[in-house]
């Protein structure tokens, strides 16, 4: 045998083994609208999905994400990156203490989760901050960033009182959108339009749109008291009271023809107690009582039988 025959049979070279495919069956590949090799590709495909989808359940059940990230964190902290302080920026009227309640907390946590006296910038989670300072009513907006190397910054975004709403014996500030902003003693009461009545809060714009309509009684406005649900009574600073009729735009003509007449004539400062514009084009006038005028009828002596 020679040394040529040896080389070319003696010695046999393994083929190298195909990686595993995944298959469509044939029967069921015919009835696809596509040819075999394709269907092969695609289940192939969703095979790799359905195996990657395992991968990222068994990740989530571990908490490998959360984990890596604490450890990311925790490495940024030591590494200076703590925060030493906040700054609030845009407050004027809601209480401090509110604010300093909800970053000083995030901060705990952030801390204690890291195992650091001070908390790692990266682990503050500045999103919850907002959403915990959102549910005041003094905070329209507000904004948390981080100011590298050690510095939260805290913007907010303050509500505008508007006038005070009194409702089953409680006063509170509201916005001019009916937002309550905050309790408010009775001896602490601002300089504001004063809304009465269940839901009055909710219609404050709606007063806001009929009182504009009349600039020379705008001024004048004490209190406004919202009726049944349906309408307004105007309280006068001269003591007086006009009943509105419903619907907003009733009010506006009805204030409307007032105003005109008590820019000539003077209704209002002259000692009637109300006006009642409910009826279209007509005018109700309550005039104060006579002095000496009872109260009721006085009751008659029963006789005697």
């Amino acid at each position: 045998m020679s040394a040529a025959h040896v080389r070319r049979g003696g010695a046999t070279r393994s083929k190298p083994r195909k990686s595993a495919k995944v298959a469509v069956p044939k029967k069921i590949a015919k009835k696809l609208p596509v040819d075999q090799a394709r269907a092969n590709k695609l289940a192939g495909l969703v095979f790799g999905g359905f195996l990657l989808a395992i991968a990222l359940v068994v990740l989530i059940a571990l908490d490998i994400p959360a984990k890596a990230e604490r450890a990311a964190g925790t490495a940024v902290g030591q590494a200076g990156f703590t925060v030493s302080g906040y700054q609030i920026v845009g407050l004027h009227r809601m209480n401090r203490s509110l604010v300093d309640e909800v970053v000083n907390g995030e901060l705990k946590r952030a801390a204690d989760e890291s195992g650091q006296d001070k908390a790692p910038q990266a682990l503050v989670d500045v999103a919850a901050i907002r959403d915990r300072l959102m549910k005041f009513g003094w905070v329209k907006d507000a904004r948390v960033s981080r100011r590298l190397p050690d510095t939260l910054v805290i913007d907010i975004v303050e509500r505008t009182p508007a006038a005070l709403w009194q409702n089953q014996g409680q006063l509170a500030l509201i916005d001019p959108d009916g937002v309550v902003l905050d309790r408010v003693p009775v001896d602490k009461m601002p300089d504001l339009p004063l809304l009465i009545g269940a839901g009055a809060n909710g219609q404050a714009e709606q007063l806001g749109r009929i009182m504009a309509v009349v600039p020379t009684l705008k001024p004048q406005l004490a209190s406004g008291t919202w009726v049944g649900g349906r309408r307004w009574d105007l309280n006068f600073q001269s003591g007086e009271t006009i009943a509105l009729p419903e619907g907003e735009t009733a009010a506006k003509t009805a204030l409307t023809k007032f105003a005109k007449l008590d820019k000539s004539s003077g209704l209002l400062g002259r000692g009637i107690v109300r006006f009642d514009l409910r009826v279209p084009g007509k005018m109700i006038v309550r005039l104060p009582r006579a002095p000496g005028e009872p109260i009721a009828p006085a009751a008659q002596p029963q006789s005697q039988g």
